[in-house]
């Protein structure tokens, strides 16, 4: 019987998560299927239910989703937990669904693909939501010179109480202001699925990283590229973070180098 695997999100219909995921189960001769779920924050309990009584193997989950299946959950890893957020479900043999996170691993690995040190040096995060913590948590951890720059400044504060003490906090605006000194800045806001862009400053030879991807990530890419920043797409998180899900899954690592360069091949040609 072929299984059923997914993305839920609100929106979803951009996701790369099936092409990449296909492609891996075909390789990996598993019987199953991966697709986009739209589902509405109001409809998220109901549909977790539903795929559990069609005996999903599992989800990932995406905007806005990430703290509230966590809660839902009837068990969640020491990651998922320590981080407040989840980005992907497994559905035990128990019948109950498992939290984990492998977007704060997954960031990792970008950072290590791409020889970004971030040790001692200044970087702006915008944005405190579910992918936001998991960036903060890894940035933390590895010594950044943290800032978090948020509209609402509760939401920041709160990110920085758990997981990186001693981060300064500034408002969205006055964190655009200053992001001129940063050496990195990654952007976890989803302005850019509205066609948003920053109005950053300046570069003074920084990198800017936009954790969406394709047209998500577009305007905001272009408008850093216009002030002089390196620039970074989020395809290579989106890739390792699937990557890890699969070996949660299955019990094994598939192929992350040829998955990316297909994934970005689809994008270019989409352009």
């Amino acid at each position: 019987m072929t299984r059923l695997l997914g993305v839920i999100g609100d929106p979803v219909a951009h996701s790369l998560s099936p092409y990449i995921h296909n492609q891996w189960l075909r390789e990996n001769r598993i019987d199953a299927v991966y697709a986009a779920l739209e589902v509405k924050a109001a409809e998220l309990a109901e549909s977790l239910d539903s795929l559990r009584g069609h005996e999903a193997i599992g989800v990932n989950v995406t905007l806005p989703h990430k703290e509230a299946v966590l809660k839902l959950a009837s068990s969640a890893s020491e990651t998922a937990r320590r981080i407040g957020a989840a980005n992907t479900l497994i559905h035990t043999t128990e019948g109950t669904w498992h939290a984990d996170n492998t977007d704060a691993p997954g960031f990792a690995l970008t950072l290590e693909y791409g020889d970004i040190s971030v040790d001692g040096r200044e970087v702006f995060l915008f944005g405190a939501g579910g992918s936001a913590r998991a960036v903060a948590d890894i940035l933390s951890r590895q010594g950044a010179r943290l800032t978090i720059c948020n509209r609402t400044i509760a939401r920041a504060e709160a990110l920085a109480l758990d997981l990186a003490p001693g981060a300064r906090i500034l408002s969205l605006e006055d964190g655009l202001k200053q992001a001129q000194r940063a050496s990195l800045i990654i952007n976890t806001l989803s302005i850019g699925h509205a066609g948003e862009t920053l109005a950053l400053p300046q570069s003074a030879g920084g990198i800017f990283y936009d954790i969406s991807y394709g047209k998500g990530a577009a305007a905001a890419i272009a408008e850093a590229r216009r002030q002089g920043w390196r620039t970074l797409d989020g395809l290579g998180m989106l890739v390792a973070q699937a990557a890890l899900s699969f070996e949660l899954w299955f019990g094994t690592m598939p192929d992350l180098a040829t998955a990316h360069a297909r994934a970005r091949s689809l994008l270019e040609a989409a352009q």
